[in-house]
């Protein structure tokens, strides 16, 4: 088992007051350009357990190729503690930190425990994957790649097959293209 889902587990022995009082959460925290493991590192180095999924991808030299760890998230890695300021800002003032994202400002926004679990079972049982920018329905996308590269739309789901919608308003008029989800970005 990974060692964040070891501290998901609580013992009935805990009093209300200690399993109150350790209310940790995942929080998402942007760092630097290439430095997520040296922020990784840091923060073990302080006690704070992170969580930083890895993709294997081989790099490319004139002389030799080799295996290299890459971030899944390039920016991102996950850590683990109380929401409280003193944590946050022992964080943030890590080498290489830079925020807490937040969907409101100044208050960092915790990732479900859930969405952390899956991610790491899917990390720790596969390495068969891709990668889809988060994409619902009506939301406006772009084809990012091949001959349809750089037509902007809305995303429409028909029969389990995405769709890129092209509106003529004037006309009261839309066009509609299949397309693969991987294609794709969200604007």
């Amino acid at each position: 088992m990974g060692k964040g889902l070891n501290t998901l587990v609580q013992s009935s022995s805990h009093s209300i007051h200690s399993v109150l009082s350790d209310k940790s959460d995942w929080f998402v925290l942007f760092v630097r350009s290439k430095h997520e493991f040296v922020v990784e590192r840091e923060l073990l180095r302080k006690n704070i357990e992170t969580f930083l999924p890895t993709v294997q991808k081989f790099r490319q030299w004139t002389d030799r190729k080799k295996l290299i760890n890459f971030p899944l998230f390039p920016g991102y890695l996950f850590v683990h503690m109380n929401p409280c300021p003193e944590e946050f800002t022992k964080v943030l003032k890590t080498t290489g930190s830079v925020k807490l994202i937040s969907s409101e400002i100044g208050n960092p926004t915790p990732v479900p425990t859930e969405e952390i679990l899956s991610l790491k079972i899917l990390m720790e049982n596969t390495r068969d994957f891709d990668i889809y920018p988060y994409l619902r329905e009506g939301s406006r996308i772009r084809i990012k790649k091949g001959p349809l590269k750089g037509i902007e739309g809305i995303l429409k789901i028909k029969e389990s097959q995405y769709m890129c919608i092209i509106n003529i308003e004037i006309l009261g008029r839309s066009i509609g293209v299949k397309i693969y989800v991987d294609d794709l970005e969200a604007l």
